[in-house]
């Protein structure tokens, strides 16, 4: 008998840190992917931790053939800045990594004879208005509005997204005995998330982590955006609920394969002025990257997810104050002993 475990790839990145614990406080059997070996403290808490890449279709029979994987977390992927100056291998890693782990998904489903529960962050990377006026006039925006994002992390987000919307509704459609439905995809859009516990890597949103993490380690911080931008954020242990509770949700519930979520939209001047209301010895300063900021500025000012509200009863524990005030400070200050 094969062990019935939760996949969960890029375990080593911002997300899979608060992941992993939780799964493992749930006491769920976890296997890990990921191209680097996982901290000690992260693999102390799994099964089995596999090192290599998703694209790698053998090492995905090897856990195949060991394991009964009847939950998937796909958090590997090239964030968005990083895309941008690789985009061929972010399209490699991002997309046909994906493809590669829902056809892998989807060869579990037929294996167990029962679906295989897909969960796939996306990103409001997926979303491009044309300019700053556009933007502002907006308003919340909809899933299925402004899908034209100018990063090639954006176009590897949404194509995702249908590639797994196709997997879960119409696999195959044209066969005898049509095999659809042995993928469950389910796909959420984060706003920028902002970890205590982990550094930014690679994302156009870090602006707000970089500025909070520079401050309490005594670090002076240019800012690449201007201080009026504005776009959704959400801190970490939200986005691990939000992963945790939709994976639970039974599938008839659902309405979409692809939920929004947001929880507060600050300007980076707000962020600052808290940052440095609790830091006052923080060094923020103001230089414009104009490439970056114009990426930030086709990304709505907040997004409508009403959905993800009436489907399956997200609700963020933080709001723009409470998320500093009782999560990213304290636990900050006493990481960095400030």
């Amino acid at each position: 008998m094969r062990a019935t475990s939760v996949l969960v790839t890029g375990a080593n990145g911002e997300i899979g840190h608060g992941l992993l614990a939780r799964l493992a406080a749930e006491e769920r059997s976890i296997v890990t992917l990921d191209v680097l070996p996982l901290e000690p403290a992260l693999a102390r808490l799994v099964r089995r931790e596999v090192t290599g890449s998703v694209t790698d279709r053998g090492l995905l029979e090897r856990i195949l053939a060991e394991f009964e994987i009847d939950l998937v977390f796909h958090l590997a992927a090239l964030l968005s800045t990083r895309a941008e100056f690789t985009p061929t291998t972010a399209h490699h890693v991002n997309v046909e990594g994906t493809l590669t782990l829902l056809e892998f998904a989807h060869l579990e489903g037929q294996s167990h004879g029962r679906p295989v529960v897909f969960l796939y962050p996306s990103s409001i990377a997926a979303y491009g208005l044309p300019d700053l006026a556009t933007k502002m006039r907006a308003g919340l925006v909809r899933e299925d509005e402004w899908n034209t994002p100018t990063t090639m992390y954006g176009c590897n987000k949404l194509y995702c997204e249908q590639l797994g919307r196709y997997y879960a509704r119409h696999y195959k459609q044209l066969a005898a005995d049509p095999p659809a439905g042995r993928v469950d995809f389910r796909s959420v859009r984060f706003p920028g998330l902002i970890s205590a516990v982990t550094q930014p890597s690679g994302g156009t949103s870090d602006y707000a982590p970089e500025m909070i993490h520079a401050a309490a380690k005594g670090k002076p911080y240019a800012c690449f955006v201007r201080p009026d931008t504005r776009i959704p954020f959400m801190a970490m242990p939200d986005a691990i609920d939000a992963l945790i509770d939709l994976a639970s949700v039974p599938r008839e519930r659902l309405t979409r394969t692809a939920y929004n979520l947001t929880a507060f939209s600050p300007t980076a001047g707000q962020i600052c002025d808290v940052v440095s209301r609790a830091f006052p010895r923080a060094a923020i300063t103001w230089h414009v990257d104009e490439k970056r900021q114009r990426i930030i500025d086709s990304w709505p000012t907040d997004v409508d997810d009403s959905a993800a509200r009436r489907d399956w009863g997200f609700q963020p524990r933080y709001d723009f104050a409470h998320a500093f005030d009782e999560y990213l400070i304290p636990t900050i200050k006493d990481r960095y002993q400030v």
